[in-house]
């Protein structure tokens, strides 16, 4: 695909769907880089963090885990994808399983949404993709 696909077509609404978490670090830095390319490209970018992924929006969590070792923190692949403007949401029912409240989010989540949701995101997206 070349880099100007999304400029010759209209534009592109995706959701990543992550359930990635602490337990597979080496999965967790992918959806947030692809996330800023993808709106790097002009594409509206939504991911939406649910089971095992709800854990890296915790405060300190993302701060100290990386994908590889002596790799890059993954709390800066949630910045660099925020700074494109992708838009972060947290499933607020995988919360309580995970002993999390709302107000120890980091700052960079947008949204705390149901899975009903979800399901509105992907039923109104052109792309969904699951990390």
């Amino acid at each position: 695909m070349s880099s100007h696909y999304l400029e010759e077509d209209q534009e592109k609404r995706v959701v990543i769907v992550m359930t990635s978490g602490p337990s597979t670090a080496h999965r967790c830095a992918t959806p947030f880089y692809l996330g800023a390319l993808l709106s790097s490209m002009d594409a509206e970018v939504k991911i939406f963090c649910t089971m095992e992924a709800v854990k890296l929006m915790e405060k300190g969590v993302a701060e100290n885990l990386a994908a590889m070792s002596g790799g890059k923190k993954i709390i800066d692949f949630i910045r660099d994808a925020k700074n494109a403007g992708v838009e972060l949401y947290v499933c607020r029912p995988a919360l309580p399983g995970y002993e999390i409240q709302e107000s120890e989010l980091i700052g960079e989540v947008d949204h705390v949404a149901s899975a009903g949701d979800l399901a509105d995101l992907i039923l109104s997206v052109d792309r969904l993709l699951f990390f």
